[in-house]
């Protein structure tokens, strides 16, 4: 389950918003709303989302200053623009943003859903290469080790006159012996 937060400063568009999907069945869970940006960055602050679905116009602080702050605090999290507005500029912000979609209100469910499936597979397969990066982390440092043992094993079992000190000590050092 992945985590979402829905700022908009207008609360009949978040209720709609949260009614208009079955988040669960989805894969998401809804952690929070907020009315602007300032509130929203307070609770991601304690609660960082998966995801953050904002409105661009909002009092105190909009939602591209939010993305701003997000961003450079929580790199990880993908972040939607909800706006009224068909605006090139809005949608040049967002692109600087790294903003994974930009959708135009009135949202429809089809639209919405299929953004959400879009960054749901995005988020999967950045789980997956994170477990696959450690799984291939975790068996070089099995490799290592076998090779480390291997190199002492032949030190001690083998006749090793014919190992130069220079190459010897090469080799204890990469064993972290030396």
């Amino acid at each position: 389950m992945y985590s979402v937060i829905l700022v908009d400063d207008e609360q009949m568009i978040r209720e709609s918003i949260i009614e208009l999907v079955d988040w669960n069945k989805a894969g998401f869970e809804m952690i929070g709303q907020a009315s602007n940006g300032d509130e929203a960055l307070e609770f991601i602050e304690k609660n960082t989302p998966d995801i953050l679905i904002t409105d661009i116009k909002m009092p105190i602080m909009d939602g591209i200053q939010l993305a701003k702050e997000v961003r450079e605090k929580h790199p990880s999290v993908k972040i939607i623009f909800l706006s009224g507005y068909d605006e090139f500029e809005y949608a040049i912000s967002g692109i600087k943003l790294n903003i994974i979609e930009y959708l135009l209100k009135p949202i429809s469910r089809v639209e919405l859903e299929e953004t959400l499936k879009k960054v749901k597979k995005n988020l999967d397969k950045e789980q997956r290469e994170a477990r696959d990066l450690k799984l291939a982390e975790a068996n070089y440092q099995k490799d290592i080790d076998v090779v480390r043992m291997s190199y002492l094993l032949s030190l001690i079992m083998e006749n090793y006159e014919s190992t130069s000190m220079a190459e010897t000590n090469h080799l204890l050092q990469f064993s972290y012996i030396n």
